[in-house]
């Protein structure tokens, strides 16, 4: 007599993650792009604002594991009441025995400088979020790329919230109007920093009352390249990209790894951002020698173009290759030629992870003869090869050629 296998146990897993922005969505995504791949868990999720206590559904089922953003003590306890593995996507309260997936906010901060300093600004600012750690993370790594620049960035500073709903608007109310008297104290020719897209956007509208332009006197870039709040800005915001999705799939693959008896990492785990998704916010040169900022441009323009080398930027603005190198070197503190390649290598970069294009096509169009060279030149600046890129940029099943 043939006895029925066992039926596979399918865990059933909590994803506390909000769904009320792009970047939570983008993470719950990639949890499913795991599923997709490597098996089926019976997950519950629903759409939200970011968890603050644990929602009602939470204690109707027996866990057999957790993703989740945990941010408050109230969600920290219980998810470490129900002893079963957890992931925590935030790390942002010290101490608690989870393992670890999130950006790498030193990188953000740093990318955010690197576009604006590229842009030729000699005065920033940083708006953002007092007193949450991704916010200050990404300030004070925006900070140390300035200072190695040589620059120094002015801070916003909130003022503290409260929690009845009068203080609440009165709040914001307040806010509007310490952003806006701070806005105004900037120099002309700003670039500023917002910790994140919402934030972005709320400088946006602020200088628009003011009548402040944009990008002209202040060009603004945020984080998380949400496409409805850098649309629907005043105009369109440039947004450091986040690799949400990215983090998500780790974050599967770890919990996956948990729940069968693996022993959970020491230290928690970095997901880099991707790149910059450059919109009109930030789309300016502010560089008061026009000769430089007419190269700059050229170089934006031309840079992927095939036989694009210092000699044709040499025939485009009239002056000797002595002279422009010396004035590359004092303004920007690189080379034409170190420009022409970090222009090529941001259009890399979006290749890579908007496109199932392959490593020679990807060479190509970014201006490579070689794509040979390309690989070598893009491990070297990156630190991690093409494929891995494209495979960290959250882009499943293309051609690794």
């Amino acid at each position: 007599m043939k006895t029925q296998p066992a039926e596979k146990h399918i865990p059933r897993v909590a994803l506390l993650v909000e769904s009320s922005r792009s970047y939570g969505r983008e993470m719950l995504m990639g949890i499913a792009r795991y599923l997709r791949i490597h098996g089926h868990w019976s997950v519950e999720f629903e759409e939200s604002e970011p968890w603050v206590k644990v929602p009602e559904w939470f204690d109707r089922w027996k866990w057999d594991g957790v993703i989740a953003r945990v941010q408050t003590p109230a969600i920290a306890r219980a998810v470490g009441a129900l002893g079963v593995p957890v992931v925590d996507l935030s790390g942002c309260l010290p101490d608690l025995p989870f393992p670890i997936i999130r950006s790498d906010e030193t990188v953000v901060g740093r990318m955010a400088a690197e576009h604006l300093l590229a842009r030729g600004f000699q005065s920033f600012a940083y708006c953002g979020l007092n007193g949450f750690d991704w916010s200050d993370r990404r300030r004070v790594a925006f900070e140390e790329r300035l200072a190695a620049a040589g620059c120094q960035c002015e801070v916003f500073d909130t003022p503290k919230r409260r929690n009845s709903k009068k203080d609440h608007d009165q709040h914001g109310k307040r806010f509007e109007q310490d952003l806006m008297r701070w806005l105004e104290s900037l120099p002309d020719q700003t670039g500023l920093m917002a910790c994140n897209d919402s934030r972005g956007r709320q400088v946006l509208n602020c200088c628009r009352e003011l009548g402040i332009t944009v990008p002209d006197s202040l060009a603004v870039i945020g984080v998380d390249k949400d496409e409805v709040l850098c649309e629907l800005s005043s105009l369109p915001l440039s947004s450091v990209i986040i690799n949400a999705q990215q983090i998500g799939y780790d974050a599967a693959a770890l919990l996956d790894r948990l729940m069968a008896g693996e022993s959970a990492p020491d230290t928690p785990a970095l997901v880099k951002p991707i790149g910059v998704a450059e919109r009109h916010s930030t789309d300016v040169l502010a560089i008061a020698d026009r000769q430089i900022a007419a190269a700059l441009k050229y170089i934006r323009e031309h840079a992927c173009d095939d036989g694009m080398d210092v000699e044709s930027l040499l025939r485009a603005v009239p002056l000797s290759r002595s002279v422009m190198e010396r004035r590359f070197s004092q303004i920007l503190g690189s080379s034409p030629k170190g420009e022409i390649l970090r222009v090529r290598l941001g259009r890399v970069c979006q290749l890579l992870a908007e496109s199932d294009l392959t490593l020679a096509a990807v060479a190509q169009l970014a201006g490579f003869d070689h794509p040979e060279y390309m690989s070598r030149l893009f491990r070297k600046k990156m630190g991690i090869t093409p494929g891995e890129f494209r495979k960290r940029a959250g882009v499943a099943g293309l051609p690794q050629r």
